[in-house]
């Protein structure tokens, strides 16, 4: 027992203080490296590793970046927490044995996992700043992706086309819906491919999306046509209340938004055509053309208390 105890004194790390006051807590001069003795000014030890940070971080950068340590900042989205070490090629005669052959070389490589997320967080990425959606449906979607991918429940279908889709449902689910029409505008795969991955992912990660209505598009429409305030809540008005009286049934929310905006655009002076606003909404003339017959008889029900008419009900368009 005797024996087995020496290696653990021996390891015992001395401890260090002042020879005259022993029980003085030292003081510790970061710019110098010394160790001092309050009492006494005795520097008891120099020298003295810093182990802070090597830069000062301030208060209203932190949230940017912390350059306190050095390396990259660790993605919480991938398994292996980023701790892997890559060597670089060699350039000197000494990294390469007499068969020309690179002597020190990645042991561990990226799991083909984390590579294919990788891959798929950078489309993300790509297709979000297209159509200029903030960091946290990316953070979102980056999520979702991660859920399906490790359930493994859309084994087949491709990575892009399951990003498309978790896009969509982010993008629902923070109450900023996109259209299937304008994902599919940024993404490589087709509508359809991504309509079928929509409903897979709802069906797996056992979730659902909110009913998209006229609202949730009208102001980024008449933003885009260039319409102005009044227009724009003369539309929203239209629609609401077309839906409200029934008017619409089975119709797309999308396809009401741009007849309601066709309707309070003709009615004032910034009158739009039909493919102006089918381009901008992306919908057929023709589908405009419908949902606006259904709606045009009831015209004098529909529009604000408040509208300043350009041009009165009797002499809309009637199509």
């Amino acid at each position: 027992a005797a024996l087995l105890s020496r290696p653990a004194v021996a390891l015992a790390l001395p401890r260090v203080q002042c020879p005259n006051h022993p029980d003085a807590l030292l003081v510790e001069d970061y710019r110098a490296g010394d160790m001092i003795c309050p009492e006494c000014g005795l520097v008891v030890g120099d020298r003295v590793i810093d182990v802070g940070s090597e830069w000062r971080t301030f208060t209203n950068e932190k949230a940017v970046k912390d350059p306190s340590r050095v390396g990259d900042a660790q993605n919480p989205l991938l398994n292996g927490g980023d701790l892997t070490t890559m060597i670089s090629k060699g350039t000197g005669a000494a990294s390469f044995d007499e068969f020309g052959n690179s002597k020190y070389q990645n042991r561990r490589t990226m799991s083909s996992s984390d590579r294919a997320m990788l891959n798929a967080f950078k489309e993300i990425t790509t297709m979000a700043d297209r159509i200029n959606l903030p960091r946290n449906i990316i953070d979102r979607t980056n999520n979702l992706f991660k859920q399906v991918y490790e359930q493994k429940s859309l084994k087949g279908r491709a990575n892009d086309a399951i990003a498309s889709a978790c896009l969509y449902i982010a993008c629902r689910q923070e109450g900023v819906p996109r259209t299937f029409k304008e994902i599919c505008a940024v993404s490589r795969i087709s509508k359809k491919e991504i309509g079928r991955c929509f409903k897979l992912i709802l069906k797996a990660l056992e979730t659902s999306v909110d009913l998209i209505t006229t609202g949730d598009f009208m102001s980024r429409f008449c933003s885009n046509l260039g319409l102005p305030k009044q227009v724009q809540m003369a539309a929203t008005f239209i629609a609401r209340k077309a839906v409200e009286l029934d008017l619409v049934p089975g119709r797309s929310p999308i396809s009401v938004a741009a007849a309601a905006i066709y309707m309070a655009s003709q009615a004032s002076a910034e009158k739009k055509t039909q493919k102006e606003i089918g381009d901008i909404a992306g919908v057929a003339d023709v589908t405009i053309r419908q949902s606006y017959r259904l709606i045009y008889p009831r015209a004098a029900d529909l529009f604000p208390p408040d509208f300043k008419f350009d041009t009165p009900v009797d002499k809309l368009p009637q199509l």
